[in-house]
Order: structure tokens, then C-alpha cells, then sequence
């Protein structure tokens, strides 16, 4: 392949799509060419517009519903038998059964067959439904043929290509976005999305924000988007005299964002609407929540916005117009997600948690708790330690705090485009650090909410060829496979499983590693199951260190895999004796590969099918 000539950055988001790139020929260390691509795509029935952002929805219009030639795109005369973009999100807000959204959240959903075709997942029977892969696949791939029809001279498949995820994926996620991105048409390298934020700040400031931070300053970037709430610290250490930004920590996988503010506010509509005696009806309950996530968005992005008008479909023939009619107030929005997302809480706050009923529906595993704060109390708390080890910072490290003290903290996601929301959580912060007699935090300014993830992820793509500041850290967990422990049967007790490190935190990409000295029996040719965890805590663990003992939040387990490994010319149900390699890949993924002594080799791959075994 020919050396690229962009470098290009997507965010692929739970609400929104963007792609972004610098020109690699016209940019020249911290300065860069870069620009958006506008995004061809359906307003309406045979309407083109581009638009910066491609809502992340698609609809799956009837077989009768569109006539012939209103699907065109630029860069197909019939279109797509599915639709993506703006008119997705306008269409299925009428008709929510139709309306596939959040494919991302639910590509992380470790309990669903995230291959099978299961969005939406409350459609009736009649309605063709898609994977989560597919709907990712269906994105990445609209983003593609835009770029190949506005720049034919410079192929998509010939660029340097960068997708964003959220730092708390786990590896199944990221393989599944990986292979999303394949079935597209190319292959990506992976960025965390909060990583891409702070990108996206070191390129728009031009240099300067060598003057907004200092060599020992620790970033917290606080990433709330429409389906996840992501943390990740990031310290600033000093090199042979230059700044380095250093990610320290990630936090948990977290599904609340704006997902769950739109159905919060539709609840708040749907009381206030049964005090006037109009019930709504599952149904309109989801154009409803659709309709609320438009006023949240422009209340909350416009100051001099009062009001927004609120339309439900009506199932009936009584009602005028055969549409209910209400509208819901800056005033009403801005408090009900302050108070109840963003509450003022202490550093000792934990998210609350429930006990959980014995039969459930399918759908996404959304945080008990829907305090942010809360959630980053606990993260705060858990990285009390996490810079202890970093030089420049072992002296600055006080065992008497109870969390890690952030220095500086960048916002992301199209929450924080109302500036209450950001102050809140600054003053909730600022609160902890008073309380510890600390210096107060303070915020970095000239973040794009909208678009700093892709033009992040861009400026990534270009950083890694050599140009612009890079972050370093490597992965962001240290990774587990469970052992079973050889002991004779004891009636009632399971064999205990000790934790053998296979990946220590902060292995740099592109590497690969052995375990030193120890060899392990490999069943091949026939069924064998894996169980996997991480840690964002146990930054001393070592490759091949063995923990017989952990605290319940120290280590999570991760899905377990069921493998066949193949044969390969030796007899099924053979154990070979095996070394263990793990491989952290240049595109942002994780592999632990099984060497035997003749240097056959097994690539043992996280699970990403079923889990619900």
C-alpha cells in the first residue's frame, strides 16, 4: 500500500458519528492542516444534506413505506435498504419499532449474541432486525463511502484510519469494533475516547498547552456521552526536559449518559401528562423519549432557548390533530438532570446499588446508580495510589487522602455543552479537595464537545507517524487467566482458581511478552472454556505472577470463553505443553497466544459471541 495521505479520525458514538482528518503532507509538527467531512446522508425522503455528525441511528423502513429513488446517496442511486443518519433519528421518533439506536452500548452488552440480528430488541416480528455489529458495520461503512465520494483521489482503504471507543472497553468490545470496522472495508487502529479528548485539546490550543499544564498536573477527564460515563486520569511528567502526558487509569464500564437523562426527562413528561389524565402507552413512551432527547440537547446547548415543544403520536383517533402536545422548559431540564445526575455529594459517596429481581428483560445493563458523581467518587477513590510508582510524583503521593487529587479536568460529550452541568461538577470536585485541604482543580478550556473525539482520533493517526505529541500508558488493565488449582475432590467445594497474570498494566502496544519459565497443558480438538479477568487497581502485578487471593474489587472477571482450538495435525483431545505469549496489537487490541515447543502456535481469543452460556 502507498503511504497515506490523511490521517483520519472517527468517533463512533452512541448518539453521533464524525469523521475527522489532518493532511499528513501540509502538517508539520504541532501544526497541522486538518478540517470535518461533512457527511452526505437523508434529511428526508429524497433530500441529501452533509452535515457535520451523523446521528448514530438507523431505521428500517417498511418494504412499501418509500418509493423507489428516495434512498439515493451520492454514492448509490437506490441507497441503502436500511437508513442511517439524520432522517433515521427524525422518522423513528414517530416510529420508535423501527428505530435501531444505541448499537454501541449494546456491542458491549457482555450477555447478548452481539452477532445475532436483535435491534430493535422490543420490535415486533415483522420488522427485519440487525445485529449491533451490523449497525456498527452500517456507520463505519456510510463514513467510508462519504469520505471515498468527496475524496476519490486519496481512498478511505488507503489512509491512516483511527475509531474511537470508550477506555472502559473491555477486549471482547474492542475486537468486535475491530471487526466492525473490517467488514466496512479497512482496518482501524483503536483510540480511547478520552484519550482522543485530550488529543483533540493538545491540537486545538497550538502549542499552548504546554502553558496550561505542568510537569506533576493530573488531567481527570470526565467523558460523559449519550450511552457511557467514561473517567481516565492522565499525569503530566517531564522527559528530557519536555512535557509527556502519561494515562495513569481508566475507570469501569459505565452505561449512563445521555441514554438515560432522555428517558429520565420522558418519565418526568409522562407524570405530567397523567396528572392532566393522558396515560401513554408503551410505545409512546419511546417516541416520547426520542422527543425528549431533542429538547435536552437544545435547551441545554442553547442559553437563550426557554422552552421546547414536545410532540407524542397519538394511538387514538380522539385527540386533536392525532398527536398529544406538550413542551418542557430550560429551567425544568436543567434542574431535574442537575439534581438527579450530577448531585453534590461527598468523596466518601458510592453509587447506591439494589437487590436486582429474579427475572429481568432484555435489555441493557444500565448503572444502578444514575449519580455521576457518585461514580466518580468511587473511581477517584480506587486510583488513590495509581501515580505512586510514576517519576516526579512517588514524594507528591499523601497516604492520608482518601482519593487521587486531580489537578486540572477536561470535559467531554455533549452533556457538558451546558455550562451548569460542567460548573456543577467542578464545585462537587473542588468540594472533595477543600475537604482535604488541597488546592482546587481547575478546568481546561476550549474543549469541542461535538467533535473532539474524531479530531483527536485523527490527530492520533497522525502523531503516531512521527508528528504532534503522543500520550503513553499502553494498556489500561492488567489482565487475568484463571488457573485451576490440581487438588483431589472435596464434596461440595469447587477447585479453587488462583489468577495468573498474563498482561501487566501499562504494556506498550505493538509488544509482545512470554511468561517467564512456566509451561501449561493446552487441550486442543476439542471444547475447553477459558475464564478471563482484569484489574484497573493492581499496577505491580508482573507477567506470570500468580495471585492466590484478591479483594472483591480489586479483580473483575471478564467473559468467559469456550473454545475449540484446532487440531492442526496432532490428535484431537491432545495436551500440548505450551508457553503463554500475550500480544497488546498496534491496532489497540489484546491477544494471548499459546507456543509449544515446536512453535506451533494457538491464538486463544477473548470471547465476543454469547456469553449467556
Amino acid at each position: 500500500m502507498s503511504d497515506p495521505r490523511y490521517a483520519i479520525g472517527i468517533d463512533l458514538g452512541t448518539t453521533h458519528s464524525a469523521l475527522s482528518y489532518v493532511d499528513l503532507q501540509g502538517s508539520d509538527g504541532e501544526k497541522t492542516l486538518d478540517g470535518v467531512l461533512p457527511i452526505p446522508q437523508l434529511t428526508a425522503p429524497g433530500t441529501v444534506d452533509a452535515l457535520p455528525l451523523l446521528p448514530s441511528f438507523l431505521y428500517l423502513p417498511h418494504a412499501d413505506e418509500l418509493a423507489p429513488g428516495e434512498l439515493a446517496l451520492p454514492w448509490s442511486a437506490e441507497g441503502e435498504a436500511l437508513v442511517a443518519g439524520e432522517m433515521a433519528r427524525s422518522r423513528g421518533a414517530t416510529t420508535p419499532i423501527r428505530l435501531v439506536s444505541s448499537a454501541k452500548s449494546w456491542l458491549s452488552h457482555p450477555s447478548v449474541d452481539r452477532r445475532a440480528a436483535i435491534l430493535p430488541h422490543d420490535a415486533p416480528d415483522e420488522v427485519t432486525r440487525v445485529s449491533p455489529l451490523e449497525a456498527s458495520t452500517r456507520y463505519l461503512a456510510h463514513l467510508r463511502q462519504a469520505w471515498n465520494a468527496a475524496h476519490p483521489e486519496a481512498p478511505f482503504e488507503q489512509q491512516s484510519v483511527t475509531v474511537t471507543i470508550p477506555a472502559s472497553f473491555d477486549p471482547g468490545a474492542r475486537e468486535l469494533t475491530a471487526e466492525a470496522a473490517r467488514s466496512a472495508g479497512f482496518t482501524p487502529t483503536l483510540l480511547e475516547e478520552p484519550q482522543a479528548a485530550l488529543y483533540s485539546w493538545i491540537q486545538g490550543s497550538g502549542g499552548a498547552w504546554r502553558k496550561q499544564v505542568k510537569a506533576g498536573d493530573i488531567v481527570l477527564v470526565v467523558d460523559v456521552g449519550g450511552g457511557t460515563s467514561d473517567f481516565s486520569l492522565i499525569a503530566i511528567l517531564e522527559t528530557d526536559g519536555k512535557l509527556e502526558p502519561h494515562r495513569v487509569a481508566v475507570g469501569d464500564h459505565i452505561l449512563l449518559g445521555g441514554d438515560n437523562m432522555d428517558l429520565a426527562l420522558a418519565h418526568l413528561v409522562a407524570r405530567k401528562l397523567q396528572a392532566g389524565s393522558t396515560q401513554l402507552d408503551s410505545w409512546q413512551m419511546r417516541a416520547l423519549t426520542y422527543g425528549c432527547r431533542s429538547a435536552k440537547e437544545h435547551l441545554l446547548a442553547d442559553p437563550n432557548a426557554t422552552t421546547w415543544p414536545i410532540v407524542v403520536p397519538s394511538r387514538g383517533s380522539k385527540l386533536i390533530g392525532g398527536s398529544i402536545r406538550t413542551e418542557l422548559t430550560r429551567d425544568e431540564v436543567t434542574a431535574f438532570i442537575t439534581d438527579g445526575f450530577f448531585p453534590r455529594v461527598e468523596a466518601s459517596a458510592r453509587p447506591a446499588t439494589r437487590t436486582r429481581a429474579g427475572l429481568t428483560q432484555v435489555g441493557l445493563p444500565y448503572a444502578q446508580d444514575a449519580a455521576v458523581t457518585r461514580h466518580l467518587a468511587a473511581f477517584l477513590a480506587r486510583q488513590a495510589g495509581a501515580t505512586a510508582e510514576l517519576e516526579g510524583f512517588g514524594g507528591r503521593v499523601n497516604a492520608e487522602h482518601s482519593f487521587l487529587h486531580p489537578s486540572a479536568v477536561l470535559f467531554n460529550g455533549g452533556v457538558f455543552k451546558s455550562s451548569i452541568l460542567s460548573q456543577r461538577v467542578m464545585d462537587t470536585i473542588n468540594d472533595w479537595l477543600y475537604m482535604e485541604g488541597a488546592e482546587p482543580a481547575r478546568m481546561l478550556e476550549g474543549a469541542d464537545l461535538d467533535l473532539a473525539v474524531a479530531r483527536g482520533a485523527a490527530y492520533f493517526s497522525y502523531a503516531r507517524r512521527g508528528g504532534g505529541v503522543r500520550i503513553r500508558g499502553g494498556t489500561a488493565r492488567s489482565y487475568y487467566v484463571g488457573v485451576e488449582s490440581s487438588m483431589p475432590a472435596i464434596p461440595g467445594m469447587e477447585p479453587p482458581i488462583e489468577a495468573l497474570c498474563v498482561a501487566p498494566f501499562g504494556m506498550e502496544e505493538g509488544s509482545e511478552l512470554e511468561l517467564p519459565g512456566q509451561e501449561f497443558g493446552l487441550v486442543i480438538g476439542e471444547p475447553v472454556t477459558f475464564r478471563f479477568f482484569g484489574s484497573t487497581t493492581r499496577r505491580q502485578d508482573r507477567i506470570g505472577e500468580v495471585l492466590e487471593y484478591w479483594g472483591p474489587d480489586e479483580l473483575h472477571e471478564m467473559n468467559e470463553i469456550q473454545a475449540t482450538l484446532p487440531a492442526e495435525g496432532r490428535v484431537a483431545g491432545e495436551v500440548v505443553q505450551v508457553k503463554l505469549h500475550a500480544l497488546a496489537t498496534d491496532t489497540g487490541t489484546l491477544e494471548l497466544a499459546a507456543v509449544a515447543r515446536d512453535g506451533q502456535r494457538w491464538k486463544i481469543e477473548f470471547d465476543v459471541r454469547d456469553a449467556a452460556h
